[in-house]
């Protein structure tokens, strides 16, 4: 099954980071949070990726182009214009880079990658969540309910302590923490060919159009997932994921 992840948009909250790369290249422990993602797959056995680039697409794709030279060793002989790799990447991944257009929405980019799915089920996730998401749960799931869309639920985090009042009076407080009786979209999807039908064009978005249409029409169930999720959608998300890599705490890090 192949992975499709979301890697066009422009990033505006986290602009001190996105004026000179796209969000998803914006780094976690010298590593962009784009390939922290890519391990939680392929430690899971999934290999083959479509990135659907778009803001500032070049970037990603020149990357990837030097990835075996920023990773490894070699060797280069001038006289004889020749590059050899001295070392080899362990990684077993194979990642198509389709610029699917700077100003296309979530869902038209997914569009654009029709020819690419074979008209088979993928999995698809947004280039800035993380999570210890066990896929193989998410997917067994996804199969036993027949329905068109499997999307990855969580419960947000609260951003600030929560009080509760009475007559002026405070009756509780309760730091940080998880709003108990919510959830939200965390991406990490698994999705059925047919849900192209539902995309219109470029300007379709997948969380304004898509979800809510098929959520009325019962094509959307959610996976709960109760463990670790994070996005990173402000500076300070990034700097709370670095302090957890950089303490060897980070709970998304489920490969080896």
């Amino acid at each position: 099954m192949k992975t499709v992840i979301l890697c066009g948009g422009l990033g505006t909250r986290l602009a001190e980071e996105t004026r000179v790369r796209p969000k998803p290249m914006v780094e976690i422990g010298e590593m962009p949070i784009l390939c922290h993602i890519m391990h939680i797959y392929s430690s899971q056995g999934f290999h083959e990726f479509e990135l659907a680039l778009g803001y500032k697409s070049n970037y990603i794709k020149k990357y990837f182009l030097d990835y075996p030279f920023l990773y490894n060793d070699f060797s280069v002989s001038l006289d004889q214009n020749q590059t050899d790799l001295l070392t080899a990447t362990k990684l077993n991944w194979k990642i198509n880079l389709i610029d699917t257009g700077q100003a296309t929405m979530t869902g038209g980019r997914i569009a654009r990658l029709k020819q690419r799915l074979h008209g088979e089920p993928f999995m698809l996730t947004y280039g800035d969540g993380i999570g210890d998401i066990d896929l193989h749960k998410l997917i067994s799931f996804h199969k036993s309910h027949g329905k068109l869309v499997t999307v990855t639920a969580v419960r947000p985090k609260a951003r600030f302590g929560i009080m509760k009042c009475q007559d002026r009076t405070v009756t509780s407080f309760q730091e940080k923490g998880q709003l108990s009786d919510e959830w939200i979209n965390a991406g990490f999807f698994v999705m059925e060919p047919k849900v192209l039908d539902y995309i219109h064009g470029d300007q379709t978005e997948l969380e304004r159009h898509v979800l809510p249409e098929l959520a009325h029409q019962g094509q959307l169930m959610a996976y709960y997932h109760e463990g670790y999720w994070a996005c990173m959608d402000t500076i300070r998300d990034k700097q709370e994921l670095e302090q957890l890599w950089e303490e060897g705490n980070a709970p998304w890090k489920i490969w080896g």
